[in-house]
């Protein structure tokens, strides 16, 4: 049996499709795998008709993009997903070859984690990562805390005099391969992505409160109908009362993105405007025309909520999320197949665990290098 119809067959065995002599296949080969790796998740119910299963190959795949589907479920304890596994590991088995998680092992890449710097308006650095918790610095009327669930949180009413807060910027900056969440002053909340930053007063005055980002950063707002909250980010600016809403503005991506969780907001870019509702994305190309459509906002912030989520997504793309996550340079050799991924798994697991997966659909993938050196090398 090769891969494609191990894989039809599980698809089979998620929707109670199987006969008994199926069903037992499938289960034998979970066998095999679970006595190889610990703590994976139970197989879903054998009556289960109404599981999510994935798509069939298109008829003519030289017309058109492949697309694959990576989950009916997530895994929770393997962060993998079952019907991968199983088929992944049946695959390797009849090629009769060492599973790519022991070659990869020596060369494996952590994930990324909760890292970033704090420079203060003094030029003071400090590195949030190794910080005690409690307060990390005073600026004029506002305290710097750590707080025991590991954010940095401002506190705008320190101090007892009435005297108006001078005015001071720090800026907060995770590194490729981190993650970071603050408390504005203005009690606003906010995720940063790896590779990002945010630069912000110390106490929020006059007419509005504004901010400027790089990298991706998602924001909820907290609503002061008097200030406007205004973010800017290379010549975009995006202006809320009070509202739930995803930027993602990296320079290695060919548009700027804002999506729209809750509430109202209105992009603008040099001379063009849009006002977007909830469940639209503007996406504002180089020559600055801003395009409006509707999106599963769902997958926009699962890197928020700790995990990958693709929805008809180029290898390219998945590539520079991995890359960013993993701080790990992508290289390409040969011609990538046109494949294109729908489907979600954690962001805590091994970058291994990550290509084992992309590896089942015929992408290949070698870790080179060490240290800070290390690079994924995609192959045909």
């Amino acid at each position: 049996m090769d891969q494609k119809n191990a894989k039809a067959l599980i698809d089979k065995y998620l929707v109670g499709e199987c006969t008994p002599e199926e069903q037992a296949q499938v289960e034998t080969w979970y066998n095999q795998l679970a006595a190889r790796q610990k703590d994976l998740p139970e197989l879903p119910d054998y009556d289960v008709r109404n599981a999510q299963i994935t798509a069939g190959l298109p008829p003519d795949p030289d017309a058109q993009p492949k697309v694959i589907r990576l989950w009916p479920r997530v895994a929770a304890a393997a962060s993998i997903l079952v019907f991968l596994g199983l088929g992944f590991y049946f695959y390797q088995q009849n090629k009769h070859q060492p599973q790519p998680a022991a070659l990869m092992a020596k060369n494996d890449i952590k994930p990324g984690s909760n890292k970033a710097v704090l420079t203060l308006a003094n030029g003071q650095r400090i590195i949030l990562t190794g910080a005690k918790n409690g307060q990390l610095a005073a600026q004029g009327n506002t305290a710097i805390n750590k707080t025991a669930d590991g954010q940095v949180a401002y506190d705008a009413q320190f101090g007892k005099d009435n005297a108006t807060p001078k005015l001071a910027y720090n800026t907060i900056t995770t590194p490729r391969g981190g993650q970071y969440q603050v408390m504005l002053p203005d009690g606003s909340h906010v995720w940063l992505n790896a590779a990002s930053s945010i630069t912000f007063p110390t106490a929020f005055k006059g007419k509005d409160r504004a901010v400027a980002i790089t990298g991706e950063v998602y924001f909820e707002v907290a609503h002061n109908k008097a200030m406007p909250f205004r973010v800017r980010s290379n010549g975009l600016t995006v202006e809320v009362l009070g509202t739930h809403f995803n930027i993602n503005a990296y320079n290695d991506e060919p548009s700027m993105k804002t999506t729209l969780l809750e509430g109202s907001v209105r992009v603008t870019k040099g001379s063009r405007m849009a006002v977007i509702k909830p469940g639209e994305q503007a996406t504002i190309a180089d020559a600055g025309n801003i395009m409006v459509k509707n999106v599963d906002t769902e997958e926009v912030v699962a890197w928020k909520n700790g995990l990958f989520q693709f929805k008809n997504t180029d290898l390219p793309i998945v590539m520079r999320q991995l890359s960013r996550w993993y701080d790990v340079q992508v290289e390409y050799e040969g011609k990538m197949p046109q494949t294109v991924f729908n489907g979600k798994l954690h962001r805590n697991v091994n970058a291994s665990q990550v290509l084992d997966i992309l590896k089942y659909f015929n992408v290949n993938f070698r870790i080179e290098g060490s240290g800070s050196q290390k690079k994924i090398i995609v192959t045909p």
